[in-house]
């Protein structure tokens, strides 16, 4: 498959896409993304130029030989940065897009010891143990080396989540794979286990897109002064990430790849729905519908990313990087959902297989397997069968499993995408902002109105302010030696003949409430409130808290 997007770069119909010119001198082309793009219509261009190569690969291949250009292509403007070392920036700039060379990453410190600073972990964490005339002696391990066994190169840095407080560990450098001591520990090949126990119509993807993911061990590997970026400054290792431009563009790639793959397993569970008879039902098109909606939203944001693309170095130019940071939150929810959607509206669907392509070719099985798993859309055994091991491949083996680990890690962990989403909004100033849109509308009013200028407060239809006066206020209405109302004072008709008992009872009738308590009659609670303050509004107020 890696074969498939260099021969691209050469394809006549696909070089408008992929390609432009180098900006080095070289008078060559290159992949457009391995170019510091100079504004946002170059940034779009480089956008497409991604999704052409994804779409080679359905979308399936997170590190393809473009995904480090998001760092190397910014090694030109940026080469300053990396000061002393300025000059190997540029090399690599140089060589990388002449070339499109084929580099992978390994930045995350291994699950060992997690909870002590990485100084005090120099038996496993990467670290410089000495220096010589031809470069740095380093050790240490690195997690995950996805794909590094195809690469020319790896990259090593450090997480900023760990900062590092010691120069040995402030080394950030380019690793050839050539280098002795540089090995790789390999997880099982789904590969391997597709071609030996399947065939490609078995495991369509896992048997030709398997990223391999690796511990990179590094044992006394000589690292050439001419590959280091960074050594000895513990500030700038620490924040590489911000200052390198390699987050945004990465996160671009990443979005970029991720549509492309949400185009093709929109397709494939279209065509399930289909095969099984269950196109036309409407919670099936509702959660396909879903799926759509996903697809929309990471298209959407990679336009977002790349056309309101932010001045950066020079005169390039980065993707912006609160639309970034937006696809690196929602990319942990999407995949998950998708995987589950697909699960729920196919169910049996997926495992209502025969086990090998070879079942085709058995005489005795033939006619069981045309009749009984022949699709509902007038697919043959064949067809059905092919389409459902593609979706199982993509959501149930080892591979499907894998890559919805992928995803959900893919950019961070959960907790700390969410934490520098916040954390970015208060140090760009969106934060001030949001308060002080919030603060504009509450200075608009307070207690006694309007205070907008264009706004009028009405008085004279407002009936709290006509029937109580402001001055009074509800004090009065209520004592100030008592929080309680008195008893309503009789009227004057009252005073000059008092009632018997007998009539009070009558006046003031009683209810029983839920408890079998007598209580009063709202009447009586009407009439009380009205000798009190005299108003309909009182009446509302006292009848609350009567009850």
């Amino acid at each position: 498959m890696l074969a498939r997007l260099y021969d691209a770069l050469h394809d006549p119909a696909m070089q408008p896409v992929l390609t432009c010119a180098t900006d080095t001198g070289s008078g060559g082309y290159t992949h457009r993304y391995f170019r510091a793009p100079a504004g946002a219509e170059e940034l779009v261009a480089a956008r497409d130029a991604i999704a052409a190569w994804a779409r080679l690969t359905y979308g399936w291949m997170g590190r393809s030989p473009d995904y480090k250009a998001a760092f190397l292509a910014t090694l030109g403007a940026n080469a300053d940065f990396y000061a002393p070392y300025q000059d190997n920036a540029r090399r690599w700039y140089r060589a990388a897009q002449e070339r499109v060379l084929f580099l992978n990453h390994a930045l995350v410190q291994p699950p060992v010891d997690r909870h002590r600073p990485p100084d005090e972990v120099a038996d496993v964490y990467v670290h410089v143990e000495r220096e010589t005339d031809a470069g740095l002696i380093v050790s240490g391990a690195k997690v995950v080396a996805t794909g590094s066994a195809l690469t020319h190169a790896n990259f090593i840095a450090h997480p900023t989540t760990t900062p590092i407080a010691t120069k040995e560990f402030a080394a950030v450098f380019i690793a050839t794979m050539d280098t002795p001591g540089v090995k790789l520990i390999c997880r099982p090949s789904y590969a391997m286990a597709a071609e030996v126990m399947g065939s490609p119509f078995d495991y369509p993807l896992s048997s030709r897109l398997d990223e391999n993911d690796a511990i990179l061990v590094l044992d006394h590997a000589l690292v050439p002064w001419e590959d280091v970026l960074v050594y000895e400054d513990v500030g700038k290792s620490n924040t590489f990430f911000q200052h390198s431009g390699f987050f945004p563009r990465a996160m671009l790639h990443g979005c970029t790849r991720l549509a492309v793959k949400l185009d093709f397993v929109t397709g494939l569970m279209l065509k399930a729905a289909e095969a099984v008879g269950s196109a036309g039902t409407r919670h099936i098109q509702t959660s396909i519908g879903e799926v759509i909606a996903w697809r929309n939203l990471f298209w959407s944001l990679t336009d977002a990313m790349a056309r309101a693309a932010v001045p950066w170095a020079g005169r390039t130019v980065l993707p912006n990087p609160e639309y970034a940071q937006a696809y690196r939150l929602f990319a942990t929810i999407a995949w998950p959902r998708v995987k589950e959607i697909t699960e729920n509206i196919l169910g049996s669907a997926l495992i209502y297989l025969n086990s090998h392509a070879a079942d085709f070719k058995t005489p005795e099985l033939r006619g069981y397997l045309d009749k009984y798993l022949r699709g509902s859309d007038g697919s043959s055994a064949v067809e059905r069968t092919k389409l459902m091991k593609l979706l199982w491949d993509a959501m149930g083996t080892e591979f499907g499993g894998r890559h919805e680990l992928y995803e959900r890690n893919y950019a961070g962990a959960p907790e700390t995408i969410r934490f520098l989403t916040w954390q970015m909004a208060q140090t760009s100033g969106l934060a001030r902002g949001f308060k002080e849109f919030a603060e504009r509308c509450l200075a608009e009013y307070d207690l006694e109105g309007w205070t907008a200028p264009d706004l009028i407060t009405p008085p004279d239809v407002r009936r709290v302010d006509r029937e109580h006066p402001r001055a009074g206020g509800w004090r009065a209405c209520w004592p100030s030696s008592s929080s309680r109302p008195s008893a309503p004072a009789a009227s004057a008709g009252a005073r000059a003949a008092p009632r018997s008992p007998s009539s009070s009872r009558s006046t003031a009738r009683t209810t029983r409430g839920p408890s079998g308590r007598r209580s009063p009659s709202s009447t009586a609670r009407r009439a009380a409130a009205r000798s009190i303050c005299g108003s309909s509004t009182g009446t509302r107020s006292i009848s609350r808290s009567a009850r």
